[in-house]
């Protein structure tokens, strides 16, 4: 590679003089320094906008949707953070693709904040710190904005069984690890499952 530079100063100062052959040589050089800069030096992520929590208390970020009122996500998230978790559940508000060509999504909004409501009752009845949102119909989006403000330990994600989930189906958590480095955990919650063995309704 060296070689080939001083033979392409060699060539300009032969056909074009000494500035020629000078503007050549710089211009090759700064490439030549650009691309082994960026042959070695590691690919840095955008600086992580959710730093750790810090102290004793894990700080879990939940996203979740029709699963969220799953019994297997609360048991997960008591595993994972216990009692002395601090949780900040978001349910994306997903919309029909008419009501959102026509704006009609107050009903998405509102079904939403009802499962959520009914998550959140749960998680505080087992002792869990648990708050709550809205979030955007885009479930990356809607993780972006948590992590603006809720500074969380781990991700959990939260989905239908392979074949009833098309947020598996979009593969949102192959994106999401690629976009964030903090653990992120999948739960998959079956919620017909889960209400042949209660015997009722799923909340």
């Amino acid at each position: 590679m060296v070689g080939a530079l001083f033979l392409a100063v060699g060539l300009a100062a032969v056909l074009g003089g000494a500035d020629l052959a000078l503007g050549v040589f710089l211009a090759l050089a700064l490439g030549l320094a650009a691309g082994l800069y960026l042959k070695t030096e590691p690919r840095v992520r955008e600086p992580a906008i959710w730093e750790r929590g810090g102290g004793d208390r894990r700080r879990l970020l939940v996203v979740a949707n029709e699963t969220v009122t799953g019994a297997a996500l609360r048991e997960e998230i008591l595993h994972r953070g216990g009692e002395n978790a601090e949780v900040l559940v978001v349910t994306p508000a997903l919309n029909s693709r008419l009501r959102h060509w026509t704006s009609d999504e107050d009903r998405a909004r509102g079904e939403a904040q009802a499962r959520l409501d009914a998550s959140v009752a749960a998680l505080a009845a087992a002792g869990v710190d648990a708050k709550g949102q809205v979030g955007s119909d885009d479930p990356l989006q809607a993780i972006e904005d948590a992590l603006r403000t809720f500074r969380a330990d781990e991700l959990i994600i939260s989905t239908h069984p392979p074949g009833r989930s098309n947020w598996l189906e979009k593969d949102l958590l192959r994106v999401a690890r690629e976009r964030y480095s903090c653990p992120i955990a999948h739960v998959v919650v079956d919620l017909a499952h889960e209400q042949t063995r209660s015997g009722s309704a799923p909340a």
